[in-house]
């Protein structure tokens, strides 16, 4: 497989919908970065949290950048299931965003994922940053819109138990949900770490929608 070269990222943007979803969709992820690169310049962006959800947003974001040496977290209070009606005010956060970092690699919701506020994410990822490298993550739900990603990161397996163990710690609030458990985050890391032969067995899985070829 080919593979590619975090040593030549400075700068990471994580983005996210909601409290927990960039630890669904790329905690493992960002686990193993911080134990490769902690010099990394990153930033954790959530649009959706305010009240117990923003303490759990926080709470979580504090555990899982631990390791970094520069991190930043912005929490953002818009409607959870609403953001195709805040589309303006959210472009405008974005704009903002963009004049307060040059990210050399962003992960961002899946365009095609069936939640309206991730794709909004996604769809103003992309047209927010114009020139920079784009990852989107997947969020598996009840909705069944997992696809064909084409980008993968092999994770170690204590990496694996350790992104669980936080999210089942971080947000009790989700804990009703019949598919907020164990099994399903550790079986879809378990497929798609099949899919790309993970050495520990285990994977995060991206779209790369649009990348070049650097001479």
């Amino acid at each position: 497989m080919i593979s590619f070269p975090l040593e030549q990222v400075r700068t990471l943007l994580v983005v996210g919908a909601h409290a927990d979803d960039i630890e669904i969709g790329c905690g493992a992820t960002i686990l193993e970065i911080s134990k490769r690169r902690p010099d990394i310049n990153l930033r954790w962006v959530v649009f959706s949290g305010n009240g117990s959800r923003a303490n759990e947003a926080r709470q979580s974001a504090g555990e899982f950048l631990t390791d970094f040496q520069s991190q930043q977290v912005q929490l953002h209070d818009f409607s959870d299931g609403y953001f195709p009606a805040e589309w303006s005010d959210i472009k405008s956060t974005f704009e903002r965003l963009k004049k307060s970092i040059q990210p050399d690699l962003i992960l961002t919701h899946y365009g095609q994922d069936f939640h309206q506020d991730h794709r909004l994410v996604s769809e103003l990822t992309w047209n927010t940053f114009r020139d920079h490298l784009i990852l989107e993550y997947e969020i598996p739900k009840y909705d069944g819109d997992l696809g064909q990603p084409n980008l993968y990161m092999p994770v170690e397996e204590k990496l694996c138990r350790q992104k669980i163990d936080l999210l089942l710690k971080h947000f009790p609030s989700q804990l009703d949900k019949p598919w907020f458990d164990r099994e399903l985050f550790q079986g879809l890391m378990r497929l798609r770490g099949a899919e790309c032969a993970a050495p520990q067995r285990y994977a995060e899985a991206f779209y790369a929608r649009k990348a070049c070829i650097v001479p």
